[in-house]
C-alpha cells in the first residue's frame, strides 16, 4: 500500500501540470458551458500530430546513441572552463532547433554530468547556461520547441519563411547569451577525461531515424501532419517498438488540455475583452507574450494569445523570449534544473536568467522597431 501510495506522489510530481490543467477542465466547463463533443473542436490537431512524429523521431536520435557521440567529441578536445562553457552552449543551441529544446537537454545535462564526475567542474552554472541556450537554439526553428510548432502551424507560412522570421531575434539572445559566458566562467584549465558509459551506436535505428526526420518535416510542411505521425509511429511501432515506450506520451494530453483550457479561458467576456486590448498596448502582441509567459509559460501564453493577433510573428518572439525570466517561463527551464538536481540552483538560474530576459526583450524590441 505504502509504495502504491509513493509511486501515485511520484506521478503527481512529474505531472504536476497535467494535474493542474486536469483540475481546471471541470473549472472552464462551469465557467464556459460547452458540449463535451465541441471541445474537439479547440485543439489544434496538426499541432498535436507533429509534436508526435518529433517526439518520437527526437527520441529515436537520442536512443540511436548517435547524439551522445556527437556531444562527447565535441567536448572531448577542450582545455578550459571557459571553452567548455561556450562548446556547450551552442551545442545545446544547435540541438534544440533540430530535436526540441527538451530532448536537447535530456543529452547536453547528462553528459555534463558525466564530464562532472572525472573532472571539477561548475555543474550547476553549467547546467543553467544550457537551459538558456536551449530558449535560444530552438526559436530559430519551426520544430525548436512547442510554442514555435504551434504557431508554425497556425500561420501557414513554411518552414524556411517561418526559420527566416525567427532567425534575427534567435540569432541576439544567443549572441547576448556568449556575451555573458566570460561572466561566469573563467580561464581554468580542464583535465577532461574519456567518460565509460558511453552510449552504444545502434546504426539501424540511426540511420531510420535520420532518413525519416526530414521526410516528415516534408510531410508537415505540406499539410499532412495527422498522415505523417501516423506513417512515424506505424514504422517505429514495427521496427523500434522500444523506442516508442520511451516517448512522453502524457505530454501529447498535456497539449490537448492546454487548447481546451485556454479555448474555454478565451471565451469568457472579460478575459477576451482585456487580451484583445493587451494587443494594442505598446510592444502589443510581443511584449504581452513574453510577459504573460512569466506567470503562465509561453506554451500556454502562445496559445492563449493567438487568436487574438495576426501579427504571429511579434507573438512569437515574446513567447521566446518569455523563456527566459522566471523559471515557470519555460518548461525546459524546470526540466534542466529538475535534471541537475544541485543545491542552490534555483537562485542562482534567476540570477542569469532575469539578466537574459531584460537584455533579449529589448533586444527583440529595437529589432521590430527597425
Amino acid at each position: 500500500m505504502m509504495n502504491t501510495l509513493l509511486r501515485i506522489r511520484a506521478w503527481l510530481v512529474a505531472e504536476w501540470l497535467l494535474v493542474i490543467l486536469l483540475g481546471l477542465l471541470p473549472v472552464m466547463l462551469w465557467a464556459v458551458p460547452t458540449p463535451l463533443v465541441n471541445l474537439v473542436d479547440l485543439v489544434d490537431w496538426k499541432t498535436v500530430a507533429a509534436l508526435a512524429g518529433l517526439m518520437v523521431l527526437s527520441r529515436g536520435l537520442e536512443v540511436s546513441g548517435l547524439i551522445d557521440r556527437l556531444g562527447r567529441k565535441l567536448l572531448a578536445g577542450l582545455r578550459s572552463e571557459r571553452g567548455l562553457a561556450v562548446a556547450i552552449v551552442m551545442f545545446a543551441a544547435l540541438l534544440s532547433a533540430v530535436v526540441t529544446n527538451d530532448v536537447a537537454l535530456f543529452v547536453t545535462v547528462p553528459l555534463t554530468l558525466g564530464l562532472a564526475r572525472v573532472v571539477d567542474l561548475p555543474v550547476a552554472k553549467l547546467v543553467i547556461f544550457q537551459a538558456l541556450a536551449v530558449n535560444a537554439g530552438s526559436a530559430v526553428s519551426p520544430v525548436g520547441n512547442p510554442q514555435n510548432l504551434f504557431l508554425w502551424q497556425r500561420s501557414g507560412a513554411g518552414f524556411l519563411e517561418f526559420t527566416a522570421a525567427m532567425l534575427p531575434i534567435a540569432g541576439a539572445m544567443l549572441v547576448l547569451l556568449i556575451a555573458l559566458v566570460p561572466l561566469g566562467f573563467g580561464k581554468t584549465r580542464l583535465g577532461v577525461k574519456e567518460t565509460t558509459d558511453q552510449l552504444p551506436l545502434r546504426r539501424p535505428l540511426m540511420i531510420v531515424s535520420l532518413a525519416a526526420y526530414p521526410v516528415f518535416l516534408l510531410i508537415v510542411n505540406a499539410g499532412f501532419a495527422l498522415i505523417g505521425a501516423v506513417l512515424v509511429i506505424g514504422v517505429f511501432a514495427g521496427a523500434f517498438r522500444q523506442v516508442l515506450r520511451g516517448v512522453d506520451w502524457p505530454l501529447l494530453l498535456v497539449f490537448v488540455l492546454m487548447f481546451v483550457d485556454l479555448g474555454l479561458l478565451g471565451r469568457l467576456p472579460g478575459v477576451a475583452a482585456l487580451a484583445s486590448a493587451a494587443m494594442d498596448w505598446p510592444g502589443g502582441p510581443y511584449a504581452f507574450g513574453a510577459v504573460l509567459s512569466q506567470g503562465m509559460s509561453n506554451v500556454p501564453a502562445a496559445i492563449f494569445l493567438a487568436p487574438f493577433t495576426e501579427d504571429w510573428r511579434a507573438l512569437a518572439w515574446g513567447v521566446n523570449v518569455g523563456g527566459f525570466g522566471l523559471a515557470i517561463g519555460s518548461l525546459a527551464n524546470l526540466i534542466a534544473l529538475r535534471l541537475a538536481r544541485q543545491p542552490g540552483i534555483w537562485w542562482h538560474f534567476h540570477k542569469w536568467s532575469m539578466l537574459m530576459f531584460g537584455a533579449s526583450l529589448a533586444a527583440g524590441a529595437a529589432l521590430l522597431a527597425l
